[in-house]
């Protein structure tokens, strides 16, 4: 099941938040995590046990943890209760996400005969193991304190709204919340229009020219054209972002209306006017995870440079496996290592002297080609990419692209536009008050059923980040 589908949108959610308001406080989070099992196993019934296993796993080892530090033993069993619990997380993340990559490269590189496991990824597994392992790493280092109830601390791993895709929701983010939150008719209206907000980013925006780039992979010859790739490229830099904030917008909605407050993922990253800023802005509660797990943990930038530089190389390789099994996505995170470390120590004094309009070119065409390098998991596929890019082998410009341009052209305006900070701005200075609220409650009804309308006719299109 997912969000952007009449069953969730016309079923299980106005149930699932009707049941929660008539409950009494105490049985909710039962409810909550009740129905996000039901909704992890309406799509995948067989993983369910790995999301239960990694619940009762990092539950009991906070609770040993806790048990240690109180008995004085916290630098000696309760350390080995953390190695345990990240071995045990990481172990099971790796044995589905890369076992299969690891036989593949091995039989490439050795031509030697090897059965591939054929192990389907856990939708989710990414966002959930990061998460009880940030609060069994947050209980040891004494930022939070135990969760003694079982079916609280299950409702946060399972939690249906960002179990799929996140955030990525810290335990220190909600600890306050998960047993004593408010929720009112206002907080449920802002959640509910931050959800069609998002809904229409996936439906009406990400969707559309998602087709686009589908298409455009598949030209050849002299359909493809150098202006053909960028514009394919753009088209996918677009769907991804609007994808995956779209998610992310639900998910906050969501979280919203059970009296949850998830941190934001995405504060208008194609604004950026460097890829130090893009990496503030993209993908935030992923950049706070390894910042604050892996990043300051191996000394951060307080150290020498060569240290530092290593640090980085680290974190950058590891977030690129992260994001999936497959030699583009580490070449992607070495690429964005190269571009950090190149701005920290290169050609920073350069771009301190550029002006504004360059330095949001010089960004954008940077992330652009980096989601090209994302998108194409066949490297023989990525390299014919980048060489269409910069016209090699093909025309600049053919007869096809003028056709593409123009029939998108519209479309592409509206991403544009959207995906900056330009219509919160004219909405600010349109109305206020009152009128603002109305203003909200017509553009909302008009998403959602603009929304609905493309998906009845539409067809089954999920999160590109479920994959990771």
């Amino acid at each position: 099941m997912v969000f952007s589908s009449i069953m969730f949108l016309c079923v299980y959610l106005p149930l699932v938040i009707i049941m929660y308001m008539v409950l009494p406080k105490q049985l909710r989070n039962l409810w909550l995590f009740a129905a996000s099992l039901f909704f992890y196993a309406w799509g995948e019934p067989k993983y369910i046990l790995i999301m239960l296993f990694s619940t009762v796993f990092d539950y009991c080892n906070g609770l040993a943890i806790d048990a240690c530090t109180k008995k004085g033993r916290h630098d000696t069993w309760g350390r080995a209760v953390l190695v345990l619990s990240v071995v045990g997380n990481l172990g099971i993340l790796c044995f589905f996400k890369y076992t299969d990559f690891v036989l593949q490269t091995i039989h490439r590189m050795s031509g030697a005969t090897i059965d591939l496991l054929g192990l389907a990824l856990p939708i989710g597994i990414s966002f959930y193991t990061f998460q009880t392992m940030s609060y069994t790493i947050d209980v040891y280092r004494q930022k939070v304190p135990v969760q003694k109830n079982i079916i609280s601390f299950g409702m946060y791993v399972c939690m249906f709204p960002q179990l799929i895709a996140g955030p990525i929701v810290r335990y220190q983010d909600v600890q306050k919340e998960i047993d004593a939150r408010s929720v009112s008719a206002e907080n449920m209206a802002k959640g509910l229009q931050r959800f069609v907000i998002g809904l229409a980013k996936k439906v009406l925006l990400a969707n559309q020219i998602g087709l686009l780039w589908e298409q455009i992979q598949g030209y050849r010859g002299d359909d493809m054209s150098m202006a053909m790739a960028w514009l394919g490229a753009l088209a996918f830099t677009f769907q991804i972002y609007f994808d995956f904030s779209g998610y992310s917008d639900m998910a906050i909605g969501l979280g919203t209306i059970f009296g949850f407050h998830f941190p934001e993922n995405f504060s208008h990253p194609y604004e950026s006017k460097s890829i130090t800023e893009f990496w503030r802005r993209w993908h935030m509660t992923l950049g706070t995870w390894f910042r604050e797990y892996l990043y300051i943990p191996l000394g951060g930038n307080r150290t020498t440079v060569a240290r530092h530089i290593c640090n980085l190389l680290v974190v950058w390789f590891l977030t690129g496996l992260w994001h999936g099994a497959g030699w583009n996505f580490i070449l992607w995170g070495i690429y964005y290592f190269v571009l950090l470390t190149g701005e920290k120590y290169v050609w920073k004094k350069w771009l301190e002297r550029m002006p504004a309009v360059l330095l949001h070119v010089y960004t954008l065409v940077l992330v652009i080609v980096g989601w090209v390098i994302f998108a194409c998991d066949d490297l023989s596929v990525l390299g014919t990419y980048l060489k269409a890019m910069i016209g090699i082998g093909v025309k600049p410009v053919n007869a096809l692209v003028w056709y593409e341009w123009d029939t998108h052209f519209a479309l592409l305006e509206v991403l544009v536009l959207a995906s900056t900070t330009i219509p919160v701005r004219i909405v600010d200075k349109l109305a206020e008050g009152k009128a603002r609220e109305v203003l909200g409650m017509i553009y909302t009804v008009i998403l959602l059923l603009l929304s609905v309308a493309f998906l009845v006719n539409g067809s089954y299109n999920p999160f590109l980040y479920f994959r990771f």
